[in-house]
């Protein structure tokens, strides 16, 4: 689940991290990790909250609200992911697929070193970019590359991204590999 907003409940001692299920099936009771900036942290899931209601489990595509006790859990912010342990790692470099935006729509020439916000799941991070084997990368081409964030997401191999530019969409990408 990634994570989009995080709530303080009962004078700070638990947290309510809302989000989307992407896959898979959480339970009140089970072990999930908190990956990301930062993150690391495995917590037993106190509770589930679906459409205001507390349920046992909740699967994929449920938007919820997971309670999770302790202050490991208190550092969860917008763009971690819970997940089961183990399972997802956060990575600061990758190389990737990518494929600009036609110039009429944002698309500008990108060159090895220029700064790209990145955008996956609820992260959003500045990163440097590295291309292989050409100069520049034009509007409407494509190119592998590879990308250095400022900061350590969640990431999985074919992940989708978007990237702007100059402050404006530029493009979008797959993860291609990432480091072992």
């Amino acid at each position: 689940m990634s994570v989009e907003d995080v709530f303080s409940l009962r004078q700070g001692r638990t947290v309510m991290l809302t989000g989307r299920i992407e896959r898979g099936r959480v339970h009140r009771g089970d072990e999930v990790e908190i990956v990301g900036p930062g993150g690391g942290a495995t917590v037993r899931v106190a509770d589930i909250d679906a459409s205001r209601a507390r349920v046992a489990e909740a699967g994929t595509d449920t938007h919820v609200g997971i309670l999770l006790p302790g202050t490991a859990a208190q550092r969860a912010e917008r763009g971690h992911v819970l997940a089961t342990p183990g399972s997802i790692s956060a990575h600061a470099r990758f190389t990737a697929d990518i494929t600009l935006l036609p110039e009429e729509q944002g698309g500008a020439d990108v060159v090895s070193g220029d700064r790209l916000h990145f955008y996956t799941r609820s992260a959003a991070v500045w990163a440097t970019v590295e291309l292989h084997g050409i100069d520049v990368v034009r509007p409407l081409h494509g190119a592998e590359v590879t990308v250095t964030l400022d900061e350590p997401v969640a990431l999985e191999q074919n992940q989708p991204f978007a990237f702007r530019h100059h402050g404006r969409a530029a493009g979008s990408g797959t993860v291609l590999g990432l480091p072992r």
